[in-house]
């Protein structure tokens, strides 16, 4: 590893005039260098080392690594407007980059969550200078993947976001008294208004922030997000990118979204990493489980040999990785694959006495479908919604231990029997029920867990979806992708409920968006499901074939 030379701040002008200023770390020894580029929008000092190595530590390895403030951010000039400028900006960036001194004038860029966006949004433009991506944690479609959840806002992460970039906002422009507001806002989200989703402290203080665009665009088919996407704007790229994702990530869909679209699409490599993480941190610990050594972040050491493969020519640095690469949770090691795990059905079926909201040991997970026709019903009372517990969609995410909320009337619970053999699951998982209420709209929230002979439950998988009646039936669900495999003795379980707040707002059976939901007009809602006879709901999991010992 090179020293590296005491930290320069250097600045570019944007095609429109406006100062973006960066942090440049320079290693010693003879050049020319490629450059590592971040565009971020916290404050260019953290340069996301929540999750990734300090960039004196990308520079060490023979790299110009420049963290820079976007639009509007940091000390950078300009209005910040949520992704709107970072194609233009992406672009001049890059090519800024390429031609500092030292530098090679070949760039890769990396970052997760906003700072992956970045990659994508400069991609568009096409600078021959941009070689190589790391994308980590993104959204391709911005409504599904990352503001809206199967037709349900995502409350508590929007909400949480807005209110984090509003505080940022005042605080850059020296407003003290909104600094203070807003913060204690995000520390206790304001969620109890008249209109829980659409708090009047956003409304009064960060009347500009995207949230309020986000709220008013239920519609993923709407010009808003159409124009907004990467999704619809990227047929032309073609870089070789690692893509990275987490198990228990908010934004997993939208980083198998894309990758899944490049690998069909493109004719450079790519690479996929799917660890057992949250959005952050990225480590052995998640939620209430601890996944062993193997899973600390191999993220920092995959980023230095993808840009060494690409950006110095060294093809020996990266070898002979395969494609895919997961971490199976149960095992607790990765998996190597070479290609997203294809589809080998493995289904169970719903079946009960009808008490699987009242007994834990009623409903089952059968095997085969049950001849008999079966049905549970259950009250969603808004009063006492069913909290989130963990899971990608709230936060602290990861697996938390749900056996309390499983025991709640609201949710519906079916169990295997304890697993006679190893149950190895991996790729996308869904769940097909004969689901009605008695009111114009409901939500479904499903969640898929690990049950140990000891009674402790662990989810590893949920899936969200609004659901607008009439649906026609059965209703289809789709569930975080995972890759877990459940230990003989161990036992499978599926939950029902009609909430998880507040990670997604109480659907008040009205019809009412969650923009003008009112919790006086909520309604008590009857669910009923139906299975067995022909009407089999049933969860439809993708098994592969376990590894040798």
């Amino acid at each position: 590893m090179l020293p590296v030379k005491p930290k320069e701040t250097v600045s570019m002008v944007t095609r429109d005039g406006v100062r973006l200023d960066a942090d440049l770390y320079r290693p010693e020894g003879k050049g020319p260098f490629p450059v590592l580029l971040m565009r971020q929008p916290y404050g260019r000092a953290i340069a996301s080392t929540v999750v990734y190595a300090h960039p004196e530590w990308y520079a060490a390895h023979g790299y110009l690594v420049v963290i820079q403030d976007v639009r509007g951010r940091g000390t950078s000039e300009g209005t910040f407007r949520l992704f709107a400028d970072e194609i233009a900006d992406g672009e001049d960036a890059v090519r800024w980059a390429a031609a500092l001194p030292g530098s090679s004038g070949r760039v890769g860029m990396y970052g997760f969550s906003y700072q992956g966006m970045t990659q994508l949004y400069a991609a568009i433009a096409r600078p021959p200078e941009l070689q190589a991506l790391c994308p980590a944690m993104i959204g391709y479609d911005l409504q599904r993947d990352w503001a809206y959840e199967g037709g349900a806002f995502g409350l508590q992460m929007n909400l949480g976001w807005a209110l984090q970039l509003a505080t940022e906002t005042a605080r850059l422009r020296g407003d003290e008294a909104a600094y203070h507001a807003l913060l204690a806002a995000s520390r206790q989200l304001p969620l109890g208004g008249p209109v829980p989703a659409n708090p009047q402290i956003l409304r009064d203080l960060a009347p500009d922030s995207f949230y309020h665009d986000w709220l008013a665009h239920p519609d993923p088919q709407a010009e808003y997000w159409r124009s907004l996407s990467p999704q619809g704007q990227m047929d032309a790229v073609d870089l070789p990118m690692l893509h990275i994702g987490g198990w228990f990530d908010t934004y997993l869909r939208g980083t198998l979204r894309f990758y899944r679209d490049r690998a069909e699409h493109s004719q450079k490599s790519q690479a996929l990493l799917v660890g057992p993480w949250g959005h952050l941190p990225w480590g052995r610990r998640v939620g209430d489980r601890d996944y062993g050594p193997a899973a600390e972040s191999p993220v920092d050491r995959w980023q230095i040999a993808w840009f060494d493969r690409w950006l110095k020519d060294q093809p020996e640095a990266w070898g002979d990785r395969a494609p895919v690469t997961l971490f199976e949770m149960g095992r607790n090691q990765w998996r190597s694959l070479p290609s997203w795990p294809t589809a080998q059905p493995q289904r169970f079926f719903l079946t009960s006495h009808g008490e699987a909201g009242i007994r834990t040991d009623d409903g089952r997970l059968a095997p085969q479908p049950p001849s008999q026709a079966g049905r549970d019903r259950w009250v969603h009372d808004p009063w006492r919604p069913v909290p989130a517990a963990g899971g990608h969609a709230s936060f602290p995410a990861g697996p938390v231990e749900r056996g309390a909320v499983d025991c709640r009337s609201d949710v519906l619970t079916y169990t295997t029997n304890p697993l006679d053999t190893e149950l190895c699951l991996a790729g996308d998982l869904s769940l097909e029920v004969f689901c009605q209420a008695d009111v114009p709209s409901f939500d479904l929230c499903s969640v898929l867990s690990e049950v140990l002979p000891d009674g402790r439950v662990y989810a590893f998988s949920q899936g969200y979806r609004r659901i607008d009646t009439p649906e026609a039936q059965p209703i289809a669900l789709a569930l975080q992708p995972t890759c877990q495999t459940i230990a003989p003795g161990h036992a499978l379980r599926l939950s029902l409920s009609a909430t998880c707040f507040p990670a997604f707002p109480v659907n008040p059976g009205t019809g009412d968006r969650a923009q003008t939901a009112r919790t006086l007009t909520a309604q008590i809602v009857t669910l009923r499901l139906d299975h067995g006879g022909d009407r089999p709901s049933q969860l439809i999991l993708n098994r592969l074939n376990s590894p040798s010992p």
